[in-house]
């Protein structure tokens, strides 16, 4: 076992691991959050995406140690990104939910990641842009065409442009 010490979703974080642990397996196990699923163990599908140090990572290919001193955000931690003290949903949430972005919901915390990370290099993607971020992301449910709406309503949202 080993110390490992790092932010989580804004608030310092210290635990015992074990060196080959997966970053998802931290997550899910001794840290409770559960809201980044485990899909494929494989790093195929993306329903385990978080953010590290602002950029999308799939947890299942990442050992915990390797986040030591570093920044990531779960999807539980997404609201606090936008310094939200009412406890709003993100944007890319909330549009998701509007835009009926998902149906299963498996894959939704991947997806809303991965597109978190898209609108905060591309404020302004285009569905194009768009489909070429979600790659790693699989869905079995929607066929995308929600999914890429969502992106782009929360595209809209974030740039104070009505949707």
């Amino acid at each position: 076992m080993t110390d490992l010490s790092f932010t989580l979703n804004g608030q310092p974080t210290t635990l015992l691991a074990e060196p080959a642990s997966l970053l998802i397996e931290v997550l899910r196990g001794p840290l409770a959050l559960t809201g980044t699923h485990q899909g494929c163990d494989t790093a195929q599908c993306g329903c385990c995406i978080v953010l590290l140090d602002g950029a999308s990572v799939k947890a299942c290919s990442l050992l915990a140690v390797q986040v030591a001193g570093r920044h990531v955000t779960t999807i539980e931690g997404l609201a606090g990104l936008r310094n939200n003290p009412d406890g709003n949903l993100h944007p890319v949430q909330e549009a998701f939910i509007a835009c009926h972005g998902l149906q299963c919901g498996f894959c939704t915390p991947g997806m809303v990641m991965s597109a978190t990370c898209l609108l905060a290099e591309n404020a302004q993607p285009s569905a194009d842009e768009i489909a070429r971020a979600l790659e790693g992301n699989l869905c079995r449910c929607t066929g995308y065409v929600n999914i890429v709406k969502s992106v782009q309503a929360a595209a809209k949202a974030m740039s104070g442009a009505s949707q």
